[in-house]
């Protein structure tokens, strides 16, 4: 019973970062899948479950056994309206531990337009910048506990 709720609290991390080419998502101290480049496929990911590193290579063509007879599947069909809004309440309990964004869109008179709402954005409180020198950066942290995606689904 202390293993289950210890799951539930054990903290999910999601982080994109552009500067560094770090893009990843863990469960603390339990799982870890990272997207990284490799020489010959265009990407890799990389899983890590407690001590042992697995590699998968989703581009990479294999063989797939094709049934001969097509089998017929009911499908139930969802409403589209509450599946986003499941969708929606999920992203919601998702907290922003740290936001910074430097763009540049190739024009530098949209980029001066840009630039006083920028500023603005800034002066509440954010990490934005707009420059001219061609370069686009992003890194977003997300943090969230398995419990809180469980609640927003089951509406508690």
């Amino acid at each position: 019973m202390i293993l289950l709720v210890a799951l539930l609290l054990v903290p999910i991390t999601i982080c994109i970062d552009t500067i560094s080419n770090l893009y990843y998502i863990k469960l603390q101290g339990l799982f870890k899948a990272n997207l990284e480049q490799h020489e010959t496929e265009l990407f890799r990911i990389k899983l890590k479950i407690l001590f042992i590193k697995y590699y998968i290579y989703p581009l990479k063509k294999g063989t797939v056994n094709k049934p001969n007879k097509a089998k017929k599947i009911a499908v139930k069909k969802y409403n589209k309206r509450s599946v986003f809004l499941r969708l929606f309440r999920v992203l919601r309990t998702f907290k922003t531990k740290y936001f910074y964004m430097n763009i540049d869109t190739g024009n530098c008179i949209t980029n001066a337009k840009l630039y006083p709402i920028i500023a603005l954005l800034n002066y509440k409180g954010g990490h934005y910048n707009v420059n001219f020198q061609g370069q686009n950066q992003l890194v977003l942290i997300l943090k969230n506990r398995p419990i809180n995606i469980i609640k927003s689904i089951i509406n508690l």
